[in-house]
């Protein structure tokens, strides 16, 4: 059994972690969106070495911190605030409650969002520009979650 200090360490780590991961996030959507990403440039992404990683830097930023968020600080936020945890959607359902997250169907959304772009590798270019235009947009849900995330763990101190 987890000790309140190991609690309180566990939550304070993974406010940091997600604190990088959202500013990774941010400057790599932030160099995506200079591109102005259109059907040319998904078609070219094959023999652009430069802008094929830089969309794998993002599919792996966008798809670290959804994870991270939801799937390990969403859940020990909950247990410290003495909340019951349980399946990711109860665990959604009660940060939406508590005004954590904007919406429950925006967040499963942004998950099979994430879920089609690490299989990046979509045969067409069409529906890969959708889906990473999508991204691109969600960035700053899952940023605003993150500052959401950590404004109340200070507040309750929690960390």
């Amino acid at each position: 059994m987890t000790t309140s200090k190991d609690q309180q360490f566990i939550l304070a780590q993974l406010i940091r972690v997600t604190a990088k991961e959202a500013h990774y996030l941010e400057r790599t959507a932030d160099r995506l969106r200079s591109l102005n990403i259109d059907i040319f440039w998904v078609e070219s992404l094959e023999n652009n070495d430069e802008h094929s990683e830089m969309l794998d830097a993002f599919v792996s930023r966008y798809g670290r911190l959804q994870d991270t968020l939801g799937d390990k600080l969403l859940p020990t936020i909950l247990r410290a605030s003495l909340e019951k945890t349980g399946a990711q959607l109860d665990n959604l359902l009660r940060a939406e409650k508590l005004g954590w997250i904007e919406s429950v169907q925006v967040w499963i959304e942004l998950r099979e969002l994430r879920n089609r772009l690490v299989h990046e590798y979509i045969e067409s270019a069409d529906d890969l520009l959708n889906a990473l235009q999508q991204a691109l947009q969600g960035v700053h849900i899952l940023t605003e979650t993150q500052l959401r995330f950590t404004s109340y763990a200070q507040k309750v101190k929690l960390i």
